[in-house]
């Protein structure tokens, strides 16, 4: 396929509240034994994009950790080539840490590339697709830009902040605007884009000459006249995690096979970094039920339609309900958990309950004592 492949980041409007103020959205722990950037990446390398720029918003250290050199994600090794990028100077604000500042900072490895397209996804929409499909729609549109976009009648309480698409008959994109829960149908934008290396190039430039404070969906925004952007429907299971509250609530629905077919498909692995560990161990007298377990946890309670990370323990007498465990958290024996999001290696073992609901998950920290 001849892209470059180009993960950026998410705005400022996500706030995966207290998960992203250890690691990036990209880095989160997902599911056991994911992370939240696997899934955008594994599209590309399976799609047969080998060089893929990877831009990291803040706190690069986890994310570069976790992808190493890129191997895991079968990039090849010969022709291809995994960047993790960042801007290496301070910003005076937070504001003006967006994608087009960390794109103008790295020109010259956009510029170095050999492939005549791009591609542009963030990894915090989670989605199943084969990008050079989508590459050979763009090319026979005749499109300046195509972008990916998905229909949901949910957009009262998902997509919260992210940016919806106006399209005529021809699904030619008239307007851009911003999702703010006001109705239940609309076509959301997946911030996913493609289009030719030496028109992104311009508009990166435009973007930065027009404001520095330009995200490059602004710059789209303001050349909707002028330009030809083609909607790509994508169909299927689309979800955004933006928010505690999505984060929990998509990792929920994972744990039902039926909804999990429709981002794990046959013949479309999703690559991670192996952890090679022992098996889960059930002593005697556990319950598990309608969970996700990954391997190495040590379970002697009950646990109920829950999503267990790696080399967690859960003490003996504890019940824990619709809840995520990062890997190395340790419950106590007689612990109740409900609605229950714990980070990486807190230890809940003094305070015997802890209870939420759906819409707003309890937070325990990373490394908290309890």
């Amino acid at each position: 396929m001849k892209a470059l492949g180009i993960i950026s980041f998410e705005d400022n409007t996500a706030n995966v509240g207290g998960l992203d103020d250890y690691r990036p959205v990209p880095a989160m722990s997902f599911m056991g034994r994911y992370r939240v950037i696997d899934f955008v990446l594994s599209n590309m390398t399976n799609s047969g994009i080998d060089n893929v720029h990877v831009y990291c918003k803040e706190k690069p250290r986890n994310l570069i950790e976790h992808l190493g050199t890129g191997t895991q994600y079968n990039i090849n090794s010969k022709r291809g080539k995994l960047r993790i990028l960042y801007g290496e100077k301070s910003f005076s604000s937070p504001v003006y840490n967006h994608d087009i500042a960390n794109y103008m900072l790295n020109m010259q490895y956009i510029e170095e590339d050999k492939n005549p397209y791009v591609v542009v996804a963030p990894s915090y929409f989670l989605y199943s697709l084969d990008y050079s499909q989508v590459l050979d729609a763009h090319i026979e549109s005749g499109a300046d830009v195509t972008v990916l976009y998905t229909n949901t009648t949910d957009a009262k309480d998902s997509f919260l902040g992210c940016d919806v698409l106006t399209l005529d008959k021809e699904k030619r994109v008239t307007a851009f605007d911003k999702n703010r829960g006001n109705t239940k149908s609309k076509a959301v934008s997946m911030e996913a884009y493609v289009l030719s290396k030496k028109l992104f190039i311009e508009l990166i430039e435009k973007a930065a000459a027009t404001s520095s404070l330009y995200w490059f969906k602004d710059i789209l925004k303001d050349s909707v006249n002028d330009l030809f952007i083609k909607g790509y429907l994508v169909r299927g299971y689309v979800r955004c995690i933006n928010s505690l509250e999505q984060y929990f609530k998509i990792s929920m629905e994972l744990r039902d096979r039926s909804v999990a077919n429709g981002l794990f498909k046959p013949g479309w692995p999703i690559y991670t970094q192996t952890n090679d560990s022992n098996p889960t161990t059930y002593a005697a007298g556990s319950k598990v039920t309608g969970s996700v377990v990954s391997n190495g946890a040590v379970i002697h309670g009950t646990v109920e339609n829950c999503v267990i990370g790696r080399n967690v323990t859960i003490g003996k007498g504890a019940v824990i309900k619709d809840s995520i465990l990062l890997s190395g958290a340790y419950i106590g024996d007689k612990v109740k958990l409900d609605h229950v999001v714990v980070d990486k290696y807190a230890i809940i073992h003094h305070v015997k309950e802890l209870k939420g609901t759906a819409e707003e998950p309890v937070y325990v920290k990373r490394r908290d004592r309890i």
